[in-house]
């Protein structure tokens, strides 16, 4: 590498990933997840147009799972505690009971349908049975659906990697499962478990320092909430339990803390995670080979789709949320939106990596079917959730961003009232803030103020707060609780109001 190649790589790199921006807006137009967009630029990349060689899949297996790793990240960091709590429980069977049904339905339909060994067969179970976190972030976010349901969906798909990855390793490794069933339910459960327990710790300690710890700029806490959930996974990782489990633990426990510039982190977060996502797709269609693509692995992927889509899936989802009492509509839209998207790919990379009989083809079936399940099920979601009545009507009610003042030990809130905000028409009196806690300035429009008592807020209003640092979170709870039920709150019950 010298100086002359890098300023063509850099060249070449600038114009892929702007026209790979750019295809957002082409997606979002036509209707289609980007995902797609971005192996078709892989592809034309590749050696069979453009000519670009890349067949390396070990790299690309590590590769993959860094994205991985940031994708997760950003979807911990963006998920609400309170809309996951709830739906918890179906999550975490999903990602478990829900996979082992998955792996078995596959691995009978494509042994007894495409002729394959039960070795292979079960190899392709796996493969094809985990959900996709980035393929449920970027789609599922879109749809106003309840929060229960979209809960589940991202719950699922940020801790069914553990099982499905474990699964493929192990078969793609001779004598892998040589221990039998139970040896590999018990690496299972202790890969979930101490991923579980050590993001947490993880998460705890990250909160507990960048709570306090000044930083002298404000763009280091970005950098600094993104390094701790690398840490988690690596660190879990080291002690072979599952880093996927961990890094998103870590990342909801740290996206659900009050940090400082919290906003800022998760806008960062959001562009590390487009920037994975394009390279991670693109990486992928460039390993693909349409030329290697033969008619079997086309008839293979529709078949194993199908069987997915109308079979596994939905058993999975009865098995699960039946003993839940999940209703029947939210049942309904969970057979259907269980997005397959980079995952199943890179775990197709794993077998062939490893040089497993047939791996070749195993890839480009596992490519051809995410191609056709997304083209299918993706587009028609929105109508889905829309028809089966499991949407509803999404509000944001304040914004607050936090800022440290490590001087006198207090914080800045910036609080941004939005739209749909009770906020308007209150006064600053009214908002009975505590002894200490000064509303500083009121931004309006193009000009700027310091309010009065009696100064009445407005909607697109920014105000600027100055509280000691141990009334931050009342503070905020105060603002949240009058945005939503207005100036009475808390001086009259909820029937009231």
């Amino acid at each position: 590498m010298d100086a002359d190649r890098l300023d063509q790589l850099l060249l070449a790199g600038s114009v892929v990933l702007l026209l790979a921006i750019l295809a957002v807006r082409v997606s979002a137009r036509v209707g289609l997840p980007s995902l797609l967009i971005y192996l078709a630029m892989g592809v034309f990349l590749g050696e069979s147009v453009i000519g670009v060689e890349f067949d390396d899949a070990r790299t690309a297996h590590a590769l993959g799972f860094a994205a991985l790793v940031i994708i997760l990240t950003e979807g911990g960091l963006t998920t609400r505690w309170a809309e996951v709590r709830p739906s918890l429980k179906i999550g975490l069977a999903l990602a478990t009971v829900g996979v082992a049904v998955s792996v078995g339905v596959v691995a009978v339909l494509a042994h007894f349908v495409l002729g394959l060994s039960w070795e292979l067969a079960f190899l392709l179970g796996a493969i094809t049975s985990p959900t996709d976190a980035a393929a449920v972030f970027s789609v599922l976010r879109k749809v106003p659906l309840r929060p229960k349901l979209l809960g589940a969906l991202e719950a699922e798909s940020g801790l069914n990697d553990a099982p499905t990855v474990l699964l493929v390793v192990l078969l793609s490794s001779p004598g892998g499962l040589e221990g039998g069933v139970a040896r590999f339910a018990g690496l299972v459960l202790y890969e979930l478990v101490a991923g579980v327990m050590l993001g947490a710790l993880v998460g705890i300690g990250g909160v507990w320092l960048l709570r306090r710890v000044a930083l002298p700029a404000s763009g280091l806490y970005p950098i600094a909430v993104m390094t701790i959930a690398a840490l988690a996974y690596a660190g879990t990782a080291a002690l072979h339990a599952s880093g996927f489990a961990a890094v998103y633990i870590t990342a909801l426990w740290l996206g659900n803390s009050e940090l400082p510039h919290r906003s800022a982190t998760r806008s960062f977060a959001e562009g590390m995670a487009w920037l994975a996502q394009i390279g991670l797709f693109i990486m992928l269609g460039l390993l693909a080979s349409p030329g290697g693509v033969r008619f079997e692995s086309i008839v293979g992927g529709v078949v194993v789709g199908a069987g997915l889509m109308f079979l596994a899936r939905p058993l999975s989802v009865i098995v699960c949320c039946t003993p839940l009492r999940t209703p029947w509509r939210e049942q309904g839209f969970l057979a259907v939106a269980g997005l397959r998207g980079a995952v199943p790919i890179v775990l197709a990379s794993i077998p062939l990596a490893e040089r497993v009989e047939r791996s070749e083809a195993l890839f480009n079936l596992v490519f051809v079917l995410v191609v056709v399940l997304t083209v299918i099920t993706a587009p028609i979601l929105p109508k889905l959730a829309s028809t089966l009545g499991v949407t509803v009507e999404r509000s944001r009610e304040v914004e607050v961003e936090a800022a440290p003042l490590e001087r006198i030990a207090a914080d800045l809130l910036q609080v941004k009232i939005t739209a749909d905000s009770r906020l308007h028409g209150v006064e600053v009196g009214e908002l009975r803030l505590p002894r200490g806690t000064s509303v500083s300035l009121v931004v309006r429009g193009d000009s700027s103020f310091t309010p009065e008592t009696r100064t009445a807020l407005k909607r697109g209003d920014d105000l600027l707060i100055v509280t000691p640092r141990g009334d931050r979170e009342a503070i905020e709870a105060r603002l949240q609780t009058i945005s939503k039920r207005g100036r009475l709150a808390n001086w009259v019950d909820d029937e009231a109001d």
